[in-house]
């Protein structure tokens, strides 16, 4: 869970930095792939736990 919000925090500096920054679009376009590899990621991470434990 630290991983995932470590790294929504990056992809949101670098958004905001990208988007506020004259010519540093860049950053924003990294830091929107950040967070579509952060969502991916947790998505896989938690569909994966749901399935190894059965419910009681």
């Amino acid at each position: 869970m630290a991983i995932f919000l470590f790294l929504l925090l990056v992809a949101l500096v670098l958004g905001l930095i990208g988007a506020v920054a004259d010519g540093l679009l860049y950053l924003l376009l990294i830091g929107i792939l950040i967070f579509a590899a952060d969502i991916a990621f947790f998505a896989v991470r938690s569909s994966r736990r749901s399935h190894h434990r059965p419910l009681r």
